[in-house]
């Protein structure tokens, strides 16, 4: 054990951790939103991210941003392109996915089961589609040049860290999309729908609330902050691949569970503690227990805390 490394670096593995973390929630964000709503848990919704890796990568290619797409207003129009790009991608597929897999089964009263199976055979069959027609099996993304979007340059330092500006870049754009899909469901007339029908589908259903548009938008809005992660993660990373979303949906999930599953500040606070309990924990495992100690979180929620850390569930919140 290695406690001397996170004790010196102890700023920029915390630095490291939240960035990473704020990843994690926006993708929880999907799971709490579906699970809240349908008390399913949407296991293609990794492979919704993956699709915004892809979105986000063929746009800011298209827009040459390896070139010239690195700095002041020209950064900024790039970057918001490109989010619009994956987030309409990402939005666009978990629309499908409901449409095509959940919907058929919800009106049949299909047991929990079925949606189970649906779920992950539609995350396999995203995968492989992508894999067999795109890429192969094989990592994409990385440019010759060694850099992608912007210049990782360092701002400022705050102790042992240095604060580079992709790590302010995806710790306010996570942070600000959490922000407002909170109060998007809190306080708006679509919002207050999404809520009645997470808390009693019957009775919203009794009062004239379209179930199917709920539901749709459920889905929607958790494809919006998976495509919004998937930019933040190719900025950040710089690489993709048709089964990228594989750890980064085990992570999210997991992230869910420890802020409380079906709780949308559950999500933004189970990811950014995700990400430092991971990034501590390989400080002193070393990095190759970084997976693992995610799982072991997991395990751990489950067993002692199912209900997470905060534990609400969405129907229960007040505007």
């Amino acid at each position: 054990m290695e406690f001397d490394t996170l004790f010196h670096s102890f700023w920029s593995f915390t630095v490291t951790g939240l960035a990473n973390g704020s990843i994690y929630a926006l993708v929880a964000l999907g799971y709490t939103l579906v699970y809240g709503v349908l008390r399913l848990i949407n296991f293609a919704h990794s492979e919704v991210f993956m699709i915004g890796t892809l979105a986000s990568l063929f746009t800011l290619r298209a827009l040459g941003a390896d070139d010239y797409g690195r700095t002041g207003v020209v950064l900024l129009v790039v970057i918001l392109v490109a989010f619009a790009s994956s987030a309409g991608a990402s939005a666009f597929t978990a629309v499908i996915l409901e449409r095509i897999a959940y919907r058929p089964l919800r009106r049949r009263n299909a047991p929990r089961l079925a949606f189970l199976i649906s779920a992950i055979g539609m995350s396999l069959f995203l995968q492989e589609l992508v894999a067999v027609n795109l890429f192969g099996h094989t990592i994409i993304g990385r440019v010759p040049s060694g850099t992608f979007v912007l210049e990782k340059n360092t701002l400022f330092k705050f102790f042992d860290a240095d604060i580079r500006v992709d790590q302010i870049i995806v710790v306010a754009s996570a942070i600000l999309m959490m922000v407002a899909l909170d109060q998007f469901v809190r306080r708006t007339r679509l919002g207050r729908g999404v809520r009645a029908v997470s808390q009693d589908i019957e009775t919203a259903q009794l009062m004239g609330v379209n179930i199917d548009r709920v539901i749709m938008l459920t889905f929607l809005l958790g494809g919006i902050m998976a495509g919004g992660a998937g930019l933040l993660y190719l900025i950040t990373l710089e690489r993709t691949a048709f089964n990228v979303g594989f750890f980064i949906g085990i992570k999210a999930f997991t992230a869910a569970v420890l802020g409380g599953i079906g709780n949308l500040r559950g999500a933004l606070v189970g990811g950014l503690l995700l990400g430092l309990i991971e990034n501590y924990g390989s400080a002193i495992f070393g990095t190759q227990w970084r997976d693992p100690i995610s799982f072991a979180v997991l395990i751990l929620v489950l067993l002692f805390r199912p209900t997470g850390i905060l534990g609400e569930q969405l129907g229960r919140a007040r505007a």
